[in-house]
């Protein structure tokens, strides 16, 4: 039986980055489990709204955060690895929180986003296990911790974990 790695998808929630990864991982084989934060905008903003009507604004929105971070916390924790996506629309707050509190549980992340913002994320980064620009490398660098070979018969060393 082999190793089923739990990969947490956190970030930009506008772009099918999170279908390509899962797509081509799963044509390739890998060994992996998805999990991600609600990414339906609505239904995230009304998570608190079960605990009763909030004034909207800061009240409401620090009810559903409440309720949103009770898995978001869990599925970091829970996660080997996580990547975290930084679009270019809007500015992600949520996904830096994440990445802090990845690199603060001593979790390993990868970063996914376009050139233009290396400057404004380059503590994001740093604290990084690598930075992608595209889903593509993200299935590489997945593919390779895995230890499965790549096209080309490559691998990294398999140890029974």
């Amino acid at each position: 039986m082999s190793y089923e790695w739990t990969v947490y998808l956190s970030g930009e929630i506008h772009t099918d980055w999170r279908e390509q990864i899962m797509s081509a991982c799963k044509e390739q084989g890998l060994p992996m489990r998805f999990v991600s934060a609600v990414t339906n905008h609505g239904a995230s903003d009304a998570a608190g709204d079960v605990l009763g009507e909030a004034p909207a604004g800061y009240m409401r929105d620090q009810q559903s955060s409440r309720v949103n971070a009770m898995r978001t916390k869990s599925l970091i924790n829970q996660c080997d690895i996580a990547v975290i996506r930084f679009g270019d629309k809007y500015k992600q707050w949520n996904a830096a929180f994440d990445a802090g509190f990845c690199a603060a549980l001593n979790k390993p992340y990868v970063t996914l986003h376009d050139e233009d913002i290396v400057h404004a994320l380059k503590e994001v980064d740093a604290a990084a296990q690598g930075w992608a620009k595209n889903p593509e490398q993200v299935v590489d660098i997945l593919r390779y911790v895995t230890g499965l070979p790549d096209a080309n018969g490559t691998h990294a060393a398999t140890i029974p974990l």
